[in-house]
């Protein structure tokens, strides 16, 4: 059986409050992260998400619980380079040009064969000889994105990753990395942009209240918590005719197609609609299973 790529158990981590108390960042929190998976992990300021990150990478040890990744110690896997960051800020020198950043963290991993690849893959070639306190937000997130990737690592966490860049930046940032998913690599980042995760993760993890309050497909994660609206155009005829009640609506439920509808759309329930509901101060509860009907420009 393969090894997953991360394993936490029964993680907790608590800390010392001002008045000498205890303040419980992180309780008992299972997560399991099979290899080439890419992840969405969410939640609110004060959910305990960073605090958690943090322990996956070893930057932090839990009070109580383990962790593993690859079957390794956080610790074991970050000097093996088996595992890397990227970190919303921080972590550059902007004197440096981004060529020169590039090379020295590839040298201090012993990987100066991989300057060429990763520039090329974050899209830095233009502003290779740009010095990183000119970059933009965007092009540093990119920086930190490629000095992440300069030990080939095979687990990827990220913080805020897109933050900065414009929307083809974004979208060639997701391309690559679900590339590297293809691969095998395992990608969880942590983002505000909730379309984002939407868009791109196949699983989303909720924390809130230093707990993951739901963990699963994303499809499954935003209908769980709003059902399915279908909107559709009904015909001319039936609009002249009789107006839309209760009636025909029976009808276009019983059978659509031979009714002659047209113009359907189908919509999920939205991700950040399961986000409120279930990160707020009451936790929700799942709504039945309902179809709900809407009719667009049936009624002036």
């Amino acid at each position: 059986m393969t090894t997953p790529a991360i394993r936490a158990t029964c993680l907790r981590k608590t800390f010392r409050s001002t008045d000498g108390g205890e303040v419980v960042a992180v309780e008992r929190v299972d997560l399991t992260v099979e290899r080439g998976e890419i992840v969405a992990f969410l939640g609110p300021n004060g959910a305990g998400k960073t605090t958690t990150v943090d322990m996956l990478l070893g930057l932090t040890s839990p009070t109580a619980g383990t962790v593993e990744i690859l079957g390794m110690t956080p610790r074991e896997a970050v000097e093996a380079g088996r595992v890397s960051a990227v970190m919303q800020t921080g972590g550059l020198l902007p004197d440096f040009t981004v060529g020169e950043t590039v090379e020295a963290i590839a040298a201090l991993h012993g990987r100066l064969d991989r300057v060429e690849e990763v520039i090329e893959r974050t899209g830095l070639t233009a502003v290779r000889g740009r010095r990183v306190q000119a970059c933009s937000g965007g092009e540093q997130q990119r920086l930190r994105f490629a000095l992440a990737l300069i030990p080939d690592p095979d687990v990827i966490l990220l913080d805020e990753p897109t933050t900065g860049m414009d929307v083809a930046s974004r979208q060639a940032f997701w391309d690559t990395m679900r590339a590297d998913a293809a691969t095998g690599r395992t990608v969880v980042f942590a983002t505000h942009y909730l379309a984002e995760a939407d868009a791109f993760a196949e699983r989303t993890v909720l924390m809130a209240r230093g707990r993951i309050v739901e963990d699963g497909p994303t499809a499954d994660v935003r209908a769980a918590f709003g059902g399915q609206t279908v909107s559709f155009t009904p015909p001319a005829d039936v609009v002249r005719r009789n107006g839309i009640d209760d009636a025909w609506l029976a009808r276009v439920r019983a059978a659509l197609a031979p009714l002659g509808v047209d113009g359907i759309e189908v919509a999920s329930a939205s991700l950040e609609a399961a986000f409120l509901a279930l990160t707020g101060d009451e936790p929700a509860e799942r709504p039945s299973a309902a179809l709900s009907l809407e009719t667009i420009g049936a009624v002036r």
